[in-house]
C-alpha cells in the first residue's frame, strides 16, 4: 500500500478550494451559458476581459480547450501555426489542433530561455505557394516551463508576426505567475496578442476552468468551436465563482509561490548529486544522477512526498502553490537531507 501524499508538489493543479471558495461556489448566481444567461459566468468574461484590455472573453473547461478553440479560431483546414517544441499547445495537448482542427503544426526548438529565435520563427514562416501549407498563426506560451518570457521578447515576436500577416496567440496558463515575476500588469504584459488563454487552476486554485480572452469577432468563433467540441455547459456560474474568487484572493498571493520555489532550490542545490535549474516563478526542475535517481524517487515517495518525474527517475518537477506552504518547504528539504545523510 503506497504513502499517501502529505505535500503535494507534483503541479500547482492539485490545489483544493478553500472554504472561501466553496461558500461562494455554493451561493452563486446561475443560468444557462448556452443560452447566455448565467450572470457569474457573464460576470467572469467581463472581468478577463477588462483585465486584459481585450473587446471579449469566453469561459472554457480546460487549458487544452481554450487553445484549441484559440487555434481553430485562427486557423482553417491545412492552415499552420508556428509553436515552440515544449508548448503546451503542441507537445502535451494530443495533437488535438491537427486532429481536430486540421492544423499543422510548424514546432521550433525553444531556447533555454523559452523563447523561440526570432530569425527560425521568420524562416520558418512559408512563401504563398499550392506547395506548402499555409502559415497563419504565431503561438507562443508564458511562463513556458517555469521561464518567463520578457515584455519586450514578446513585442517583438509579435511584430515580425504582424510584419509578416500572421495572428497572435498567447498560451498564458501561468500568465499571472509572468506578470508577477516581472511586476507587470497583464494587460501590458499581453498587449501585443490578439487572443490569450488563462488558466484558473493552475496557481490560482479554482478547481476547473480557463478563459480565452481577444477580439470580439475572435471571440464569438472560439464560442462557436467551444459549443462543436463539447464545451458548451449548463449551469457553470458555480465554477465560474471559483473563477472571480481566484482572480480576486489568489493573485498577489503567487509572489509567495515563488519565494518558496526559491528556497526550495536553494535546498536541493546544497547536493552534489542533484542539478537544480534556478526558478523564474513556482517550477523547479531537477536533475538526479543515475546512481540514486530511483532510489531516491522511492524515498521522497515513502515520506508523503509528491513529485512529478517527467520520462524517468532523472528528471523531476516540484512545483510550489497555494496548498504547500514554507513550511511544506522545509518539510520536504528534511526529507530530501535524510536521504543523503544516509548515504
Amino acid at each position: 500500500m503506497s504513502t499517501p501524499i502529505q505535500h503535494d508538489f507534483r503541479s500547482d493543479t492539485v490545489t483544493r478550494p478553500s472554504q472561501a471558495m466553496r461558500a461562494a461556489m455554493a451561493s452563486a448566481e446561475v443560468g444557462d451559458d448556452v443560452f447566455r444567461d448565467d450572470p457569474t459566468v457573464t460576470q467572469l468574461e467581463a472581468v478577463m476581459a477588462e483585465r486584459f484590455g481585450k473587446e471579449a472573453a469566453v469561459f472554457l473547461t480546460s487549458g487544452t480547450q481554450s487553445n484549441l478553440v484559440a487555434l481553430m479560431a485562427h486557423c482553417g483546414r491545412g492552415d499552420e501555426y508556428i509553436v515552440g517544441q515544449q508548448a503546451h499547445a503542441y507537445r502535451w495537448e494530443a495533437g488535438g489542433a491537427a486532429v481536430l482542427g486540421s492544423i499543422q503544426p510548424q514546432p521550433l526548438n525553444n531556447q533555454a530561455d523559452g523563447s523561440l529565435l526570432l530569425t527560425e520563427i521568420e524562416d520558418s514562416i512559408k512563401p504563398d505557394d499550392s506547395h506548402y501549407a499555409r502559415t497563419r498563426l504565431l503561438a507562443l506560451e508564458n511562463t513556458i516551463g517555469g521561464k518567463v518570457l520578457s515584455l519586450e521578447y514578446m513585442e517583438a515576436a509579435t511584430a515580425l508576426a504582424r510584419r509578416h500577416g500572421l495572428a497572435t496567440h498567447l498560451d498564458g496558463a501561468r500568465i499571472f505567475n509572468a506578470a508577477t515575476a516581472l511586476d507587470t500588469p497583464v494587460a501590458t504584459l499581453t498587449r501585443s496578442f490578439d487572443t490569450v488563454s488563462v488558466c484558473l487552476s493552475k496557481g490560482l486554485g479554482a478547481p476547473v476552468g480557463s478563459v480565452l480572452v481577444g477580439g470580439a469577432p475572435l471571440i464569438a468563433k472560439a464560442r462557436r468551436t467551444r459549443k462543436m467540441v463539447g464545451g458548451g455547459l449548463r449551469q457553470v456560474g458555480i465554477l465560474a465563482a471559483a473563477g472571480l474568487y481566484a482572480l480576486e484572493h489568489n493573485v498577489a498571493r503567487l509572489a509567495d509561490d515563488h519565494a518558496n520555489a526559491a528556497t526550495l532550490a536553494k535546498g536541493l542545490a546544497a547536493f552534489e548529486q542533484l542539478k537544480v535549474t534556478t526558478p523564474d516563478t513556482n517550477i523547479v526542475f531537477v536533475e538526479v544522477d543515475s546512481t540514486i535517481a530511483d532510489d531516491f524517487k522511492t524515498h521522497l515517495a515513502a515520506r508523503g512526498i509528491g513529485i512529478t518525474s517527467t520520462y524517468s527517475a532523472t528528471k523531476q518537477r516540484w512545483v510550489t502553490h497555494l496548498d504547500v506552504d514554507r513550511a511544506a518547504v522545509e518539510n520536504a528539504l528534511a526529507a530530501v537531507r535524510a536521504f543523503f545523510s544516509g548515504r
